[in-house]
């Protein structure tokens, strides 16, 4: 089962635990009242069975048909009043025997006929900022907050321009990686040292993406790699969560795999990342990869068939400039 359809399993169970919550609180209040308020269950007992009454007139008198639902509508309108005023006069709100949905506009149903109400599509970006790992840091790292005073405005002599100049050069592409998403199938590797702000774009774009309703899976390069030596090595330990994880792998929006090269390298790790990148590819599914590893190192750690999917399929974008995780720990 993919991630995205045990999603939909879950938030079912939700606005249905919803619902009968909801149910459960009404049936509190209505024993409350009646109670209280003998006369309101009376006339709450009369409106409910005014679909039968009206259904019964109209099969003795079909002809007057007009003329008996506009009765009963002033009689259900009249008893719907008295009902307002005997709960105001007792100190009740009078929507009080109302049910209490969260969402008044689906009732809690999580549809609006055969559409997903609003309410329902947020649950489900919510729910893939917990399944991509990025909730919480998502929160401070965006595009919003992404500070280009970190990085130099002197020119680099080797590569010709300012690394404010790169990253503002980066930004703006990944920026259309993001509003472009849907018309142009892209992939993306981030390159250069550690702490230039590889992994804070990567969250970004999946910021950006998973408002859009779009899902994302986050995993480090350790993270990737031991789903697959799990799966292939230790079949009878996977859960359903596990199976789900290794089906996203392959099957969501964007996969974002982060310090790609620092995984202990095997046969099984090449042979497997060429098997995501190649599905991946086929597919049309786009993947970010951040790594520390040059390329001219790409060789020496995979093999001559990964290294073309990498440079045949991406754009590699290279970082370079000062340490800005150091930069922000000593203020400077």
């Amino acid at each position: 089962m993919s991630i995205r359809a045990i999603q939909y399993k879950k938030l079912l169970r939700e606005y249905d635990q919803k619902r009968t919550l909801a149910q459960h609180e009404l049936e509190q209040k209505q024993k409350e009242v009646y109670t209280k308020i003998p006369e309101v269950l009376k006339i709450d007992q009369t409106l409910s069975s005014t679909g039968i009454q009206i259904s019964k007139a109209i099969l003795h008198s079909p002809q007057q048909a007009k003329k008996l639902i506009k009765g009963f509508e002033k009689k259900n309108l009249d008893l719907t009043i008295r009902k307002a005023e005997l709960l105001h006069t007792h100190g009740y709100p009078k929507d009080y025997l109302e049910p209490s949905y969260e969402c008044m506009e689906c009732k809690d149903t999580g549809y609006i006929g055969s559409t997903p109400c609003s309410c329902f599509k947020q649950r489900l970006i919510e729910l893939a900022y917990t399944q991509s790992n990025l909730r919480d840091i998502l929160a401070v790292e965006n595009f919003d907050s992404f500070n280009f005073n970190y990085y130099s405005t002197e020119v680099n002599t080797e590569i010709g321009i300012s690394p404010q100049e790169n990253i503002k050069r980066i930004y703006n592409l990944c920026v259309r990686f993001v509003t472009q998403f849907d018309k142009l199938f892209s992939n993306l590797i981030f390159y250069g040292p550690t702490g230039l702000g590889k992994t804070f774009l990567c969250n970004c774009i999946a910021k950006d993406l998973l408002d859009q309703g779009k899902t994302v899976l986050y995993l480090t390069a350790f993270q990737l790699f031991k789903i697959f030596e799990d799966h292939k090595f230790r079949p009878e330990e996977n859960t359903e969560e596990d199976q789900s994880y290794l089906d996203a792998i392959f099957t969501v929006d964007l996969l974002i795999i982060d310090d790609l090269g620092t995984e202990f390298s095997t046969a099984l790790t090449g042979s497997e990342l060429f098997n995501c990148l190649n599905s991946r590819l086929l597919d049309q599914k786009s993947t970010i990869i951040s790594t520390n590893l040059s390329p001219s190192d790409w060789e020496n750690q995979y093999s001559s068939r990964i290294v073309s999917r990498l440079f045949g399929h991406y754009q590699t974008l290279k970082f370079f400039g000062e340490d800005i995780r150091l930069k922000k720990k000593y203020g400077q």
